[in-house]
């Protein structure tokens, strides 16, 4: 029987969530629109950045491609393409789990950095102390969910994806997520917690993808050398340079 506990945490929770989303991110964006930044420390330290910074957001962008996979795409429609349980669990095993520890030691060359470099220490503000820790316990329950599936038989399209997908329909399936495995619900707990937190926080940063340079068009850009000297078309001889450049080749004060 379903108690009014889980109906709170599985069927009212991820609405306010959502709504603090929106609502908090539509409020930063009218009241601190040029905070949309992820307050770049490079300047401060740039070598850890290099590796970190691009090992972090290239996996995490194939974490996010695998839960869209299979929290949004039904189990019938892998069938229908003749791809069978198995292959399909490994494939998620395999590429999920690569791409979760390549996003967890991402995160931690940058930790390491913000803990190792007293200027990007000190550029560290009280939203990045929770985010920071927030995002490291989410990734790692991930990554203890996506293990636990070699030895656990729970199948998570037909409970936690069916969940997720009621959400849209606006008649949640609690107890689809109310009898999943305890890693997974603590996955999605501290997930809808990071996403509560995300408008307030430097994450909001990725609202503001530059997708536009995708199809924006080509920006010419002039050679700076020196060019030929116009002439007259009368006297056919150049124009004397203005008084301001003479005296600069010259070396003498305007």
């Amino acid at each position: 029987m379903t108690t009014h506990v889980q109906i709170a945490l599985w069927g009212v929770l991820p609405y306010l969530t959502l709504t603090v989303l929106v609502a908090g991110t539509l409020w930063r964006y009218r009241y601190d629109r040029f905070g949309f930044t992820t307050r770049s420390s490079q300047l401060h330290e740039s070598r850890l950045l290099r590796i970190g910074g691009p090992l972090f957001h290239y996996s995490l962008l194939f974490v996010v491609g695998g839960h869209v996979m299979g929290l949004l795409v039904p189990e019938w429609i892998t069938q229908r393409l003749r791809v069978s349980e198995t292959t399909y669990h490994a494939a998620a095993l395999t590429m999920g789990g690569t791409a979760g520890v390549a996003a967890v030691g991402g995160l931690g060359v940058l930790l390491w950095r913000r803990l190792r470099v007293a200027a990007v220490r000190q550029a560290t503000s009280r939203s990045d102390r929770v985010v920071y820790p927030l995002l490291t316990v989410v990734l790692l329950a991930g990554l203890t969910a996506t293990a636990s599936s070699v030895a656990n038989p729970y199948d998570y399209r037909l409970g936690v994806s069916v969940w997720f997908r009621s959400l849209f329909e606006l008649d949640p399936d609690v107890p689809a997520m109310a009898h999943a495995p305890l890693v997974y619900q603590l996955h999605a707990l501290l997930a809808m917690a990071l996403f509560a937190l995300w408008p307030f926080s430097r994450l909001v940063h990725a609202f503001t993808a530059p997708v536009g340079y995708l199809v924006r068009p080509y920006i010419v850009y002039r050679s700076h050398a020196r060019a030929t000297p116009y002439r007259h078309p009368a006297t056919a001889r150049p124009y004397p340079k203005q008084p301001a450049e003479r005296h600069r080749r010259a070396g003498l004060p305007r």
